[in-house]
């Protein structure tokens, strides 16, 4: 059998672009900001991580172009060889410190730090236990390991014991968790997970990519939130969201970092982050160092759209405090055709679709920035509202919405 038939029968695509729905790779004709300019159209930017609004700050280029004229474009070479410059050795340094832990290592992306970690961590005779809604790159360095997954339900403590009671006491334990899930902004019950981590012997690692620049009082994340910098071993976290830039890191105590280094093929296979990756990271990290209200500023626009949809009649999920706040579409046709609409009226927002997102459990993921104005939200909440309450569930009053749009 031909190994590309799969790919001539794919034609789910063509199917949604053919409806006109298809919603992904609209392209950007600006820097990322909170009003962009997408295919010829100005758009409400409320589907993207930029969280503390950093990606098109003036500081933030000026450190890329920088990095490129002292460095150079790239580093043509992995971190083990020509691949280490001072800057990944200064960014390393200062998040270590600035996330209270001894020790700090940069990878290229922040998928491929998952990879990195819980591939070197996890050995033959280790246990992983992954809430069922874990990013797909902690399940992917799980696969990529020799340890033996075992999924807990989400946000379910008893499912998370009774899985830990019933494990090895002679086996390595490691609890990995988001602190802040990626799709419902739930976060997580890390004061819990701690306790429960001591009961049975594990360690903690927790994926801070959504956590970062977002929670706890200086902006270091959900342990910060929690008062638990202490007790999470391994905070994992990505440079593409609040850090303005793209990459990941982990911050450990020094033999376990040191370990990684020496141990993860995604970190040593692999060339280092860019310069101009790392200065502006870098740059990004002194910024919110340097203006800790950035991450309040956030969570006070991410409460006035809370109040402002609700206040409207929207039904929201309204469980969270963090800048990512989900709106049920529930259909797979009803999430596209909304997208779309909202799209057409000036507002860029995240369709959620299975595999991310259960059958007849489709969302519309929107995601603010500290840098977006109250003023700019009300537009943008008048639009989502008017497009989601009038918005028939059945599929065929949905295609006649699409073909009176046309």
């Amino acid at each position: 059998m031909d190994l590309f038939k799969k790919c001539y029968n794919y034609d789910l695509t063509k199917k949604y672009k053919d409806l006109g729905v298809y919603p992904y790779f609209h392209a950007l004709e600006t820097k990322q900001d909170i009003e962009v300019v997408m295919e010829g159209k100005r758009r409400i930017m409320i589907g993207s991580n930029n969280y503390l609004g950093l990606t098109g700050d003036p500081r933030i280029i000026d450190a890329g172009v920088k990095a490129i004229k002292q460095f150079g474009s790239g580093v043509s070479g992995s971190r083990f060889l020509n691949g280490t410059l001072t800057v990944h050795e200064e960014l390393e340094g200062e998040l270590a410190n600035f996330l209270h832990k001894e020790a700090c290592l940069t990878f290229s992306t922040g998928y491929q730090t998952n990879l990195g970690i819980i591939s070197a961590i996890a050995g033959r005779n280790d246990l992983i236990f992954c809430d069922r809604e874990n990013h797909a790159s902690i399940y992917d360095g799980a696969r990529l390991s020799f340890g033996k997954l075992v999924r807990y339900k989400h946000q379910d403590m008893e499912d998370l014991e009774t899985k830990l009671k019933n494990a090895d006491p002679k086996q390595g334990k490691l609890i990995v968790t988001d602190g802040v899930f990626s799709m419902t902004g739930d976060i997580a019950k890390l004061p819990e997970i701690v306790k429960l981590a001591k009961k049975y012997e594990a360690r903690v690692m927790v994926d801070d990519a959504h956590g970062f620049g977002v929670l706890g009082k200086n902006g270091r994340g959900t342990a910060e939130y929690f008062d638990l910098e202490d007790e999470v071993d391994i905070i994992m976290g990505t440079f593409s969201k609040s850090l303005a830039s793209l990459g990941g890191y982990m911050a450990a105590s020094n033999e376990v970092v040191e370990f990684v280094k020496h141990n993860s093929r995604p970190f040593i296979f692999c060339a280092a982050i860019t310069p101009a990756n790392a200065m502006t990271a870098l740059e990004a990290l002194r910024i919110l160092i340097k203006e800790p209200e950035r991450p309040k500023r956030l969570l006070e626009i991410a409460e006035y759209v809370r109040k402002g949809l609700k206040n409207k009649g929207l039904e929201i999920i309204d469980h969270s405090i963090v800048p990512i706040i989900p709106i049920y579409t529930y259909s797979f046709l009803r999430t596209l055709v909304a997208c779309k609409l909202l799209y057409e009226k000036g507002v860029y927002v995240n369709p959620v679709l299975p595999p991310a997102a259960p059958e007849g459990e489709c969302l519309i993921r929107t995601s603010y920035t500290s840098t977006h104005t109250y003023e700019l939200m009300d537009e943008a909440i008048d639009i989502i509202v008017g497009v989601l309450n009038n918005l028939p569930e059945d599929d065929e009053a949905l295609l006649k919405v699409l073909k009176d749009n046309e």
